[in-house]
């Protein structure tokens, strides 16, 4: 006898086709109803166009029609806002004390190396003056939507990412904003967009500890914090002012990342710290938590950031990553 398991099954096969997710993992099914072989069917609406809405209701007919035993498929929408149909496991910002440390990569290869892994991911963008997340991945196109929310965009891979710069004319305009729209916009990014089911959300913060870090630790429910830094003389000050923001904000700081840490000369098989020594042991300790990767200086990460293929990256900086972010926040692989 069909049940409503093998119907959110079938359920899966059913794609947005802006977001190119599907209804079940949008969180979009609200009700199943089944009686006599007639299936009910009741999706929510949140973000979706009329257009996008006719296309799903046809394509779960066509879907749950070929079922052995269905004698008939009612589709129906009702209202919901993206905020009451997300649910995220884990959020986890990445922030740092200072600019031009790397947060933006260490955010995008945690989230690629989590998707790897098989878990459902999203990268909301909060450097909402100097996103640069879209640029990496490649991502050059407008997210759709209605009045009631918008759709992330999805990567080559299947991250989900919102960012100020793909709601933008040109990625190269200035957001000239003061902080409470900046906050604002941060906070749209988290209620207004329809995440759907994520099994972690990588949220990129702008540097330093003012308005927009604020806004994302009073208003996201954040399970943990990754500090990013470089080997400077100044690291400890910058790592400790991090620190000491996310403990006041009652926020579990995950662990500390090492960007820009050496560089590696196969020639001569030896590793150089241009920057100086390596202070990743040191910050681990000044942080109270482990060192979760020291990244090298790669040409090849640079050029594959520039051309938008940072998802072709295969460094082993990138299991690493995400293997420690899972074990800190475990998941449920799908």
């Amino acid at each position: 006898m069909l049940n409503e398991e093998q119907i959110r099954e079938s359920l899966e096969a059913v794609l947005v086709p802006d977001v190119k997710r599907s209804i079940v993992g949008l969180n979009l099914v609200r009700e199943i109803d089944i009686s006599d072989g007639k299936v009910k069917v009741n999706l929510a609406s949140a973000a979706l166009s009329e257009s996008t809405q006719d296309w799903l209701k046809t394509k779960t007919k066509e879907v749950l029609g070929k079922l052995p035993g269905i004698k008939g498929v009612e589709v129906s929408f009702v209202e919901a806002k993206p905020k009451e149909l997300n649910e995220i496991a884990h959020v986890i910002a990445v922030m740092s004390g200072k600019g031009g440390v790397g947060k933006s990569l260490v955010a995008s290869l945690s989230a690629i190396s989590l998707k790897r892994q098989g878990y459902e991911v999203g990268i909301l963008d909060a450097d909402i003056t100097g996103a640069s997340i879209p640029k990496m991945f490649g991502i050059d196109y407008r997210p759709a939507g209605s009045d009631s929310g918008i759709l992330p965009v999805l990567s080559t891979s299947g991250i989900e990412v919102m960012s100020i710069n793909l709601l933008l004319p040109s990625e190269d305009d200035a957001v000239i904003w003061r902080g409470p729209l900046i906050g604002k916009a941060i906070t749209q990014f988290w209620e207004e967009v329809l995440w759907g089911k994520l099994d972690y959300l990588i949220v990129d913060l702008p540097p330093g500890t003012a308005d927009a870090p604020l806004t994302v630790m009073q208003t996201l429910p954040i399970s943990g914090v990754v500090i990013v830094f470089t080997p400077q003389d100044l690291v400890e000050m910058i790592v400790k002012k991090a620190v000491n923001m996310a403990q006041k904000m009652g926020k579990r700081v995950l662990g500390v990342v090492e960007n820009m840490s050496y560089l590696y000369v196969p020639e001569i098989d030896k590793r150089i710290e241009i920057f100086g020594r390596s202070r990743g042991e040191e910050m681990a300790r000044a942080a109270n938590a482990p060192l979760l990767g020291q990244l090298p200086i790669d040409p090849e990460l640079a050029k594959l950031c520039d051309e938008g293929n940072i998802e072709r990256y295969a460094g082993e900086i990138v299991t690493k990553l995400g293997e420690s972010f899972a074990h800190a926040l475990p998941a449920e692989v799908k």
